[in-house]
């Protein structure tokens, strides 16, 4: 048995005794992601294979076209998803970039420690002055004070774990003409849109190493609660496990889960796999929602061995057999064929159902992937009767993350039975 984690003000009490906080607590007022920032060494080509891959378009660019002299960025847009991909020009070269935070020295460094990965996790604020001086306030580490970026937009960035920050982003009341962000022109849509159903992003996770540090201090700076959290004994496998704890913000829009590896297991955690291979903290995945995961599924694996993305493998045919047992009074007998076709897992808590799926590592590195998900249930209204969905229906998939972590184990083997020894001189 894995010990709980103790520390000042926290406690990990796993899966089955975690009670979630009715007060809500929230230090500003946030309202949504707003989108993804991956640093890489070449943006033109990541983006297109990100867009091809999860049938996102490219919508807006900041480039030489465009003025820029210091970055590259290209915005895909799928829902209200949107992840922007940047990379760096030459340093020689003078000038200003439309993203006042970026740096050439810091990209370069970020590219060579982690590979692909994410720089920022940008989430959607009331006012960014309030929300970064209320984070400095309560023990965040600033990383880039408020600025205005034309317009009437403004952002700021909070330190979040290791090299990745919490971007805020703020804007006016009054439409912008622009898109995106200042300093971005509008690529024209061309004929045969890409978009294979994904809607929004549900959950950003990352990984780090010291778990009650980690959502101590974020928990700190945002104010916000803890949504779930499960322990080894939750979620591991006879050879690795995680412990993992779900911060959400007051509507529950925003859930930013954390992973801390188990030590001393059988098999090295895939947690500290990561961590090693990424040097340090990281995101280790995008969850992204779809409104027809069957349709998403299809058009993505249609593309897995032509320049998308591919998937972890499938669970034994027991695992389906099981499913009708399991999910039989909310999928039908054609959906749940299907999921055993795609390979979907399927989990449930009291309130909805989690339909998901995991890419392999998007990256050389085995450490950032993607998962695609579709919720069912939890339907509410908002103060105007608009129909929306409740954050988190259906949990995080603790009755798959066994699966997972075998799915990774088998992956990780293969990686390990091709490491051969070097030969003696």
């Amino acid at each position: 048995m894995a010990e709980a984690i103790t520390t000042t003000g926290f406690k990990l009490v796993g899966f089955s005794n975690f009670t979630k906080p009715e007060t809500k607590t929230d230090r500003f007022t946030v309202k949504r992601f707003h989108h993804i920032e991956f640093w890489c060494s070449d943006a033109t080509n990541t983006s297109r294979r990100f867009s091809w891959g999860l049938g996102m378009s490219i919508v807006a660019k900041s480039d030489l076209s465009t003025g820029n002299m210091t970055h590259a960025s290209y915005l895909l847009n799928s829902g209200d998803l949107n992840f922007l991909f940047t990379a760096p020009y030459s340093p020689s070269i003078s000038g200003v970039g439309s993203i006042p935070t970026f740096d050439h020295a810091s990209s370069r460094s970020f590219s060579a420690s982690h590979g692909l990965a994410v720089r920022a996790i940008s989430i959607e604020v009331d006012d960014v002055g309030v929300a970064f001086h209320e984070s400095v306030k309560n023990g965040a580490r600033p990383a880039a004070e408020p600025v205005e970026i034309g317009n009437g937009v403004w952002v700021s960035e909070i330190w979040l774990y290791g090299d990745v920050v919490l971007r805020y982003v703020s804007f006016p009341s009054f439409d912008l003409d622009c898109c995106f962000l200042p300093g971005f022109e509008r690529v024209e849509y061309q004929k045969g849109l890409l978009d294979y159903g994904i809607r929004r992003l549900d959950h950003a996770v990352g990984n780090v190493g010291d778990l009650a540090e980690a959502v101590e201090y974020v928990k700190g700076f945002t104010g916000f609660h803890e949504f779930a959290e499960f322990t080894a004994e939750d979620v591991g496998t006879s050879e690795s496990g995680l412990n993992s704890v779900v911060l959400a913000n007051n509507n529950e829009m925003v859930l930013l889960p954390m992973n801390e590896p188990v030590y001393g297991t059988k098999r090295k955690s895939q947690i500290q796999t990561y961590l090693e291979h990424n040097e340090g903290a990281g995101v280790q995945h995008l969850a992204l929602v779809s409104d027809d995961i069957f349709g998403t599924l299809r058009e993505m694996r249609q593309r897995s061995s032509i320049g998308g993305f591919e998937f972890m493998p499938s669970p034994p045919p027991t695992y389906y057999r099981n499913l009708k047992n399991r999910a039989g009074d909310v999928l039908t007998d054609k959906q749940i064929e299907e999921c055993e076709e795609l390979g979907i897992l399927v989990d449930r808590d009291q309130q909805g159902v989690l339909l998901q799926i995991f890419t392999k590592p998007v990256g050389d590195r085995p450490t950032i992937f993607i998962e695609i998900i579709q919720r069912v249930g939890c339907m509410l209204k908002d103060e105007q009767g608009k129909p929306y969905q409740k954050g988190g229906c259906g949990g995080f998939g603790k009755g798959n993350f066994s699966e997972l972590f075998k799915s990774i184990e088998e992956y990780e083997k293969t990686l390990e039975a091709k490491e051969q020894p070097i030969a003696a001189a």
